[in-house]
């Protein structure tokens, strides 16, 4: 049998590391989403006169399509640690319930009248008499 030994507060000062790491990848996704579009502005356009929005190259049109084709995975890595942080805590409150749980249910039996069998048990009678036979 394995013993199951959770500390809840050990769990919920490892969750709340995770979620200010969380936190710190949220700005990092931010600060790399304009660093790409500045990126992507700057490297590769076209130089000369045009009227309007300058025309994008070669380079920041690599830069899209990439930021295009990784968006999702960037965006699963924050929902993966999120439901991993929220799954944590949800087991360990059920880890304590079933603690608790368990705690009344080993008081009730212990508060429980204790049930006395009679000296002869059901075998005809009691004390000697039921046992000369």
């Amino acid at each position: 049998m394995s013993g199951w030994d959770i500390s809840t507060s050990g769990v919920q000062f490892v969750t709340s590391l995770v979620e200010d790491a969380m936190d710190d990848v949220a700005k990092d996704v931010k600060a790399y989403a304009s660093d790409v579009e500045s990126a992507a502005a700057s490297a590769g356009t076209i130089s000369g006169p045009y009227c309007g929005a300058a025309p994008t190259g070669a380079i920041g049109a690599a830069l899209a399509l990439f930021v295009e084709g990784t968006a999702e995975e960037v965006l699963f890595l924050g929902a993966r640690a999120a439901k991993s942080v929220n799954g944590a805590r949800e087991a360990t409150a059920c880890y304590a319930l079933a603690d608790l749980d368990m705690a009344a249910e080993a008081q009730r039996r212990a508060l429980a009248a204790p049930k006395v069998d009679p000296p002869g048990g059901d075998q005809g009678g009691g004390g000697r008499e039921g046992r000369q036979k």
